[in-house]
């Protein structure tokens, strides 16, 4: 049992990102509001980018910079550097990320001086008619 809940702890910024997921999820599916879902969404984001960001990090690991001649004299252990590929993947989807934002608070304020709410079911039922 112990092992169990050491190995939890241990793992704790995963159950973070998992939290953060399943607020960002609900937000996205259980809410009315488009600002709420669109909130929602900006978390969900936020969790996945946080994951793949802690997926390049090694415990003692060194900075992906390394002095010419002496990884040509000595070689390079690669399992002593952090992937700095995840971070820069990152940094991509944190642009992404951003720009959707934008868009979609822009397409939201179309959508609010056309039917007057940003309630998804008013818009719904404006539409029919």
């Amino acid at each position: 049992m112990d092992a169990i809940l050491s190995e939890i702890i241990a793992k704790y910024n995963y159950w973070i990102y998992v939290v953060l997921m399943m607020i960002g999820f609900y937000a996205m599916i259980g809410k009315n509001n488009l600002v709420k879902k669109l909130l929602g969404m900006n978390i969900f984001q936020t969790a996945i980018i946080l994951m793949f960001i802690s997926s390049g990090v090694k415990k003692g690991g060194l900075i992906p910079v390394l002095d010419k001649q002496a990884a040509l004299e000595h070689g390079v252990n690669s399992a002593l550097i952090n992937n700095p590929v995840p971070h820069v993947l990152m940094l991509t989807a944190i642009v992404v990320s951003v720009s959707v934002t934008g868009v979609a608070l822009a397409l939201m304020q179309r959508i609010y001086r056309r039917y007057g709410t940003l309630e998804e079911n008013e818009i719904l039922e404006k539409m029919d008619r």
